[in-house]
């Protein structure tokens, strides 16, 4: 990967989204160039809808979303390359029975010359050239994980989109993915809901019930948002808690 990649230019402007004429977020408006990005909130807090108008998966029903000065929705092209994303279940994501065709497919998408090539010439960088021909199904889940991850990046994007990828898959498992991710050179956008992933990072957003709550540095935001799910925890009535 480029070592010299400068940071993606992010900028929502007062964007929202409304699905079945229900408000999911609202009037959000952000302007970051940091590395490393997190973005917290609990269950419910419209964490993945972010996500997803970031990766240009959705429109905003209001406002605009750039990255650096694209919109990745209506350029899907274009957001090939400057967006990637991945899901906390692989098996939303996989959608090829064999591990090369999986990492080829985006690779196809960007008009590769040789997208199998370059998808065996990927695998073998990851050293797991022995991986290529192998059904997918018969993969562990974090091995699955890692397909998912090695075909996004492939695609060598500006920003890689994590949507809670390591829930579900246990510590040994976690801290290789992890190794992993420390390798990349673009903008990680990280999102979770639990603080402890995200304290190295340069900048934290925290949204809650779908409108922005506070950003800035995680040692300013992350206290406060602790302090407060720890206050709605001690509450006795759980009916005031989100899904």
């Amino acid at each position: 990967m480029d070592s010299q990649m400068k940071p993606a230019r992010i900028e929502f402007s007062t964007a929202a989204l409304t699905v079945a004429e229900r408000r999911i977020l609202s009037d959000l408006s952000v302007d970051l160039t940091a590395k490393r990005i997190g973005i917290i909130g609990r269950n419910g807090s419209g964490k993945t809808s972010f996500a997803r108008l970031l990766s240009g998966l959705v429109e905003p029903s209001a406002g605009t979303v750039r990255i650096d000065g694209v919109d990745p929705a209506k350029d899907r092209r274009a957001a090939l390359s400057l967006v990637g994303i991945l899901f906390q279940n692989p098996d939303h994501q996989i959608i090829f029975p064999t591990v090369v065709e999986e990492l080829a497919f985006g690779l196809r998408q960007l008009g590769l010359d040789d997208p199998e090539g370059a998808a065996r010439a990927q695998l073998d960088r990851f050293g797991k050239s022995h991986w290529a021909d192998s059904h997918v199904h018969g993969l562990s889940q974090g091995q699955k994980q890692l397909v998912c991850l090695m075909a996004v990046l492939a695609m060598a994007p500006r920003i890689l989109v994590l949507d809670e990828p390591f829930a579900g898959l246990d510590i040994p498992t976690r801290m290789q993915l992890g190794r992993y991710l420390d390798q990349y050179e673009g903008t990680l956008v990280h999102v979770t809901h639990d603080p402890h992933e995200l304290t190295a990072y340069d900048h934290v957003l925290w949204i809650e019930a779908g409108k922005l709550a506070q950003q800035g540095l995680p040692t300013d935001v992350l206290p406060a948002f602790t302090a407060q799910m720890t206050q709605q925890g001690e509450s006795d009535d759980i009916s005031d808690l989100s899904d």
